[in-house]
């Protein structure tokens, strides 16, 4: 790997760039906390040859959210299955928003 591809993954945001320990650090929380949220299959992070968790940003910002349910109150599983709701939610808005698109320009007298 040259230089130029290390730095290319600066911008990447699912390139497993933080280990478990930054990680939790980071979100201020435990790293129990995120082994739980692998084992609720919210996260998985990638592994490193080593075998140890590494994290991407994606990942980190899917894991504050539950950190932010939780501390809310949410029980762990409860936060889980509502972000994946979520993302389920905007996926489905996204698609929607296309197919939206797609018949306007394929028939633009309608959308008047």
């Amino acid at each position: 790997m040259t230089a130029d591809d290390s730095f290319g993954r600066l911008d990447d945001d699912d390139y497993p760039a933080y280990t478990m320990g930054r990680a939790a650090e980071m979100l201020g929380t435990t790293q129990g906390f995120l082994r739980a949220l692998g084992k609720a299959r919210l996260i998985t992070p990638l592994r490193s040859e080593g075998g140890h968790r590494r994290y991407s940003r994606y990942q980190l910002r899917i894991a504050a959210r539950a950190r932010e349910l939780v501390d809310q109150g949410t029980p762990i599983e409860a936060a889980c299955r509502i972000i994946i709701l979520e993302d389920q939610l905007g996926e489905a808005q996204r698609i929607n928003a296309e197919y939206r698109r797609a018949a306007e320009s394929a028939n633009p007298t309608a959308a008047a």
